[in-house]
């Protein structure tokens, strides 16, 4: 009886929990009320020791990789899709306990029994919800509604639970009802509780993701529209080296990314949004004129800078796509500090940021480079919500780990401060790491010259600052040979190569190496991405016919 009452506790708690989830995520996206989810989701690996979220990392980049998935388009889905499976599956655990106790302490599973089991399960998860969720809600409201919803879900669990295992007139748990009809009863009403939470969890759910789709849309329509830049440039603004001779092979990733798909890598289940017109930025600590500044402030008090800049991700494996060029604008950090007086002694900026992020920079190296900025717009256009609005940093040569986003405070003081990832054991300066990547090797594109065909292969090399001198292809494990190299956007940025190949038809081994500025060869022994950045040499494998 006793494990009867437990499956049966943990069916019904899986078809309640169901829909209490989809309600949640209409209610977030109607009103902006709390996605419990995602607040235990990002709670969650805030706590977790650093070793184990780096570990989830690894396994889920690893997994795309082996299913051809694109880590760029699909890690922050995967993340959400964990998120809520997660608290499914502490709905049905909940429910399996709550049945099991029930049936172990002879208890009648009425209202009284529900309200106490929605509160257990529900509070912690409300407590945890107030304290990092992002919605603009008030708090109280928020609660409230969390509240009704798991109390409720609570109730209902108890009350199912004496339909199909204390009989229709809710008699003890642990009695065992043996007539027929009864037996159908308890079928029939399974059947239409099933049915029941599944369309409230399908119209729920759908709603709910027609809405964010629409929000999407919209977002990705303002940004089309209001674009600088787009892929092959623009005659109102024309990038460095549009008169470059060295043409991008087709099928090479576009070299200046449209920021709609610039990828995005952030440590919350969602971005964090933030009202710019009351957002302002303290500069506090060991200074001698503190200061809050505004959006307005920052663009009108100091000179802009304008820099194009290729960013990538440290958890980027070789051949990565976690990387993205585009145009920055700004305010120098040098400037802005001068304006609020340093003191000698201080040495470092803490920067926090709304989403819980948080990272320290050396007031050495602010001093020493003017391009490190205080962004607040990309590709002409206000930063857009999903990389930072309204604010975020740009640190040259350095992967994105090093860089907050949505930042609300900065504090000068003589104090070193471990970032977040590199107090969950990544690399504490996080240089980028010298690469260069195959895109394609286009047999579609076959180059005639007289009677020989050749294959134009094409792809990037990065170097963050210091930039690219040579790069070299090398086919079936033959000699590296030179390819031709397209001028970069700036000197922060990835540069187009192209290799014109011999066509010649069978299986065959492309792989590809480059050097720095100043020849420093790029590291063809293969290193992990955790916890300095990937190393190695790329290569692809085509069969080429015709």
């Amino acid at each position: 009886m006793k494990t009867r009452a437990v499956a049966l506790g943990a069916v019904l708690a899986g078809l309640l929990t169901a829909p209490l989830i989809a309600l949640q995520y209409l209610a977030d996206q109607l009103a902006g009320l709390p996605f419990v989810p995602f607040d235990l989701f990002d709670w969650i690996t805030r706590v977790l020791p650093g070793p184990v979220i780096t570990f989830g990392i690894d396994l889920m980049i690893s997994a795309f990789l082996l299913l051809g998935i694109d880590v760029a388009d699909t890690a922050k889905l995967a993340e959400q899709a964990a998120a809520i499976a997660q608290l499914l599956v502490a709905g049905i655990a909940a429910g399996a306990v709550f049945g099991g106790a029930l049936a172990w302490r002879r208890l009648r599973p009425d209202t009284l029994a529900g309200l106490i089991m929605g509160a257990l399960f529900g509070f912690p998860l409300i407590a945890i919800s107030l304290a990092i969720s992002q919605s603009p809600v008030a708090p109280l409201w928020r609660a409230l509604w969390l509240l009704v919803l798991f109390l409720g879900w609570g109730v209902l669990l108890s009350r199912s639970l004496g339909r199909v295992v204390g009989g229709a007139d809710g008699r003890a748990i642990t009695e065992s009802p043996a007539a027929d009809a009864m037996r159908l009863d308890r079928r029939r009403f399974l059947v239409q509780l099933g049915a029941s939470t599944a369309v409230i969890t399908v119209a729920g759910a759908g709603v709910g993701a027609l809405l964010a789709r629409a929000e999407q849309a919209r977002r990705d329509a303002a940004l089309a529209d209001t674009m600088a830049h787009n892929a092959e440039g623009s005659s109102e603004l024309p990038f460095p080296n549009a008169n470059d001779p060295v043409s991008p092979v087709p099928g090479t990733r576009p070299e200046y990314t449209p920021v709609k798909d610039h990828y995005r890598v952030f440590i919350r289940t969602e971005p964090s949004v933030i009202d710019g017109a009351t957002w302002l930025l303290p500069i506090t600590g060991m200074v001698d004129r503190p200061l809050m500044l505004s959006l307005a402030d920052l663009r009108n008090n100091f000179p802009a800078r304008d820099q194009y800049v290729t960013l990538s991700c440290i958890s980027g494996r070789v051949g990565t796509t976690l990387i993205s060029t585009t145009l920055w604008t700004g305010a120098s950090v040098r400037d802005v500090l001068a304006a609020a007086g340093v003191r000698s002694e201080a040495k470092y900026i803490h920067i926090v940021s709304a989403d819980g992020f948080y990272e320290t920079v050396d007031l050495a190296e602010i001093e020493a480079d003017p391009r490190i900025m205080f962004c607040y717009a990309w590709d002409g256009n206000t930063l857009p919500v999903e990389h930072g609005f309204p604010l975020r940093i740009w640190l040259p040569d350095r992967f994105g780990m090093k860089q907050p986003k949505w930042i609300t405070g900065v504090e000068v003081t003589d104090t070193y401060t471990p970032g977040y990832w590199v107090e969950r054991n990544w690399d504490e300066i996080a240089r980028v790491q010298t690469t260069s990547v195959i895109d394609t090797v286009a047999v579609d594109a076959l180059i005639a010259d007289g009677d020989e065909r050749r294959v134009p292969i094409g792809g990037i090399a990065f170097s963050g600052d210091r930039q690219i001198s040579r790069v070299e292809v090398r086919v079936d494990g033959g000699p590296w040979q030179p390819a031709q190299l397209r001028s970069p956007l700036s000197e922060t940025t990835w540069v187009i190569w192209r290799y014109e190949w011999p066509f010649a038809a069978g299986e065959h081994r492309f792989e590809v190496r480059c050097a720095e500025g100043d020849g420093t060869p790029q590291i063809e022994a293969e290193r992990p991405s955790r916890p300095s950045g990937a190393r190695g040499i790329h290569a692809v494998e085509r069969t080429i016919t015709g």
